[in-house]
């Protein structure tokens, strides 16, 4: 394997002619001996970037993945396409981990996935001891970091594992989603030397964001799903009894639906999640327990039921739509309660106070985001440090062309409030010194005789924390963190009230997903039925044998031989030695009823 070009390896076994954006920079510095940190979006193809460089290497490879579901998925794609594969989890029994021990000492697998918990055992290290390991992959290596969203202590432990192994591997971390301060401390923690960093950019081109606002989310459910009730779709709710209620809301409708939360059984999750995977079910309801074991390429929509904590685990989450790199959609149902419902959660937590100070701040930029009148996308990429994230054209906010108005009366007026109350409490008593609220608290303090008090009376109090709210997503105010952040202004806010910028607002609205490129629905029916008898047959997820967007290209092309199959983005040689006749001859048959 090693005298073959990875261009030429990415082709006959993946079925691509050419890598994406930063795949061939970390493929090649792997294979080169060099420690790497890619952070690519999902979708953007991080799993290529280590599993071609651990097949064309001598030895077995090691993949360090957080969830069984996910190893799964991803050992049967392997091993679909001809590439030896196994994974150490706790869903062995003694019996199959001693077998699996002793293939792995006899060179059986060019790649093994492994647990975090699993790494640290005696028989595990002895093993490691006994053979070549040429490369670490640390998938979702942002769990290493006490600052990312997802920290798993068990993640520490790797470090130590690495110090067993001689002689060094190449260590390759990667994430979707990382912040400076997360990528340093995955170097840090990981203890890469001199790495390669790639970073690819945040902005996902096949996804359109949206955040509705005071909607009935309910009505809005049922509407939507069964608008798309062809499609696969996740709705994440933030606590176990939101998606209980959820879900029995959609059976109630008739919409088949799957649930995954930790009270349930593990039985119960796995069948959950295995009949979502097979399609057996459209839409999963969930809590963030659900999503980064999932390797389902076909999720067609996310929407979030509640207020998602951070915006990092939003951006993982939502990126779980399009892996295929055909359109998702990615809905965010806003209300002011979800809000205290995040504190709530923070609170309740054992976090030490430096780490709930954190919480805090990120709750805030997620809150800014649904407040924002700036392109969601570049609000996304920014969050990560791309200042020169472009508007994307595709989200609720790009696409609203609903009359600008101009609410520098407004703002000025708040602004001025807030210097009144010199800066020092939060937006909701200030709403209600705006209001002009007979308010204990405002009497208290005194602030019923301040000049500001009753200016915004014709406003309800909720839209004038709307109002504040937008003003701090766009950068005229600033919060402080903690469970009651108070209310400053930045200098773009003094400019505004010395009359040298004015503020402008629209209403957010929100648009569908842009339609999939042009193709025969039937045929793409058919080829999706007869990519379910093999996945029946083999009991492996449908997207395993094919993606939907290669099915689609199939329809666009029309294959008629097997080079023109070949030809086709994701057949690579094994997967056609094994369906190309059969989808060659469903093509034919449709083209022939056509005639």
């Amino acid at each position: 394997m090693l005298q073959q070009h990875p261009e030429a390896f990415l082709k006959q076994y993946f079925g691509y002619t050419s890598f994406k954006k930063g795949q061939d920079e970390l493929v090649k510095g792997i294979l080169s001996g060099r420690d790497v940190l890619g952070v690519m979006p999902t979708g953007a193809g991080k799993s290529i970037c280590y599993q071609l460089p651990a097949a064309m290497s001598d030895g077995v490879s090691l993949v360090i993945s957080p969830l069984i579901s996910l190893m799964k998925d991803q050992v049967d794609a392997l091993n679909q396409i001809g590439i030896p594969t196994a994974s150490i989890n706790s869903s062995l029994s003694a019996a199959e981990m001693s077998q699996r021990f002793r293939d792995i000492a006899a060179g059986k697998y060019k790649i093994v996935y492994v647990a975090p918990e699993r790494i640290d055992s005696e028989r595990f290290i002895r093993l490691l001891q006994q053979i070549r390991v040429p490369i670490v992959a640390v998938d979702e290596a942002h769990c290493v970091s006490q600052w990312g969203h997802d920290f798993r202590p068990s993640y520490l432990q790797i470090k130590q594992l690495i110090d067993y192994i001689e002689p060094r591997p190449v260590i390759a971390a990667f994430t979707a989603t990382a912040t400076d301060q997360v990528k340093t401390d995955i170097m840090k923690q990981l203890m890469l030397e001199n790495p390669l960093r790639v970073t690819t950019g945040y902005a996902r081109e096949n996804l359109t964001f949206s955040v509705l606002k005071g909607v009935d989310k309910r009505q809005f459910l049922a509407d939507y799903v069964r608008s798309r009730h062809t499609d696969c779709g996740v709705i994440y709710a933030s606590t176990r009894k939101e998606v209980e209620d959820c879900h029995k809301y959609l059976l109630r409708l008739g919409i088949p639906a799957g649930r995954y939360h930790a009270g349930l059984s593990d039985e119960e999750r796995a069948d959950s999640q295995e009949r979502f995977l097979y399609d057996d079910i459209r839409v999963m309801v969930a809590t963030n327990a659900f999503g980064m074991g999932i390797d389902k390429s076909n999720v067609r929509y996310v929407i979030h039921y509640n207020l998602p904590k951070n915006i990092e685990s939003y951006y993982q989450e939502a990126g779980r739509a399009g892996r295929d790199g055909e359109p998702g959609e990615c809905i965010v149902l806003y209300a002011a309660q979800d809000i205290q419902m995040q504190k709530f959660l923070i609170e309740q937590s054992e976090s030490e106070l430096e780490r709930k100070q954190s919480e805090y701040a990120n709750l805030r930029s997620m809150v800014d985001y649904c407040h924002t009148t700036d392109c969601l996308q570049r609000h996304i990429v920014r969050y990560f440090g791309d200042e020169d994230g472009q508007a994307c054209g595709r989200c609720a906010n790009c696409t609203d062309d609903r009359e600008v108005t101009d609410i520098t009366v407004e703002a000025q007026q708040a602004f001025s409030c807030i210097v009144r109350m010199k800066q020092r409490f939060g937006m909701t008593l200030t709403a209600k010194v705006l209001r002009g609220a007979g308010d204990s608290k405002v009497k208290e303090f005194g602030f019923d005789r301040l000049p500001t008090y009753g200016v915004m009376s014709h406003f309800k109090e909720k839209d004038i924390v709307n109002l504040l709210n937008v003003l701090a997503a766009d950068g005229y105010l600033r919060l402080s963190d903690g469970k009651y952040p108070t209310v400053s202004l930045t200098p773009r806010a003094k400019a505004v009230l010395e009359g040298s910028e004015r503020v402008f607002q629209r209403s957010i609205g929100v648009k569908s997903a842009p339609a999939a490129t042009s193709v025969s629905e039937e045929l793409f029916d058919r080829l999706r039925a007869l990519r379910r008898q093999f996945a029946d047959k083999e009991r492996v997820p449908p997207f395993t044998i094919f993606h939907d967007a290669t099915l689609r290209e199939m329809c666009v092309q029309l294959p008629r031989t097997g080079t023109d199959m070949l030809a086709v983005k994701g057949v690579g040689r094994a997967k056609f030695d094994k369906y190309g006749d059969a989808f060659l001859e469903c093509i034919r048959t449709f083209e022939g009823s056509k005639v």
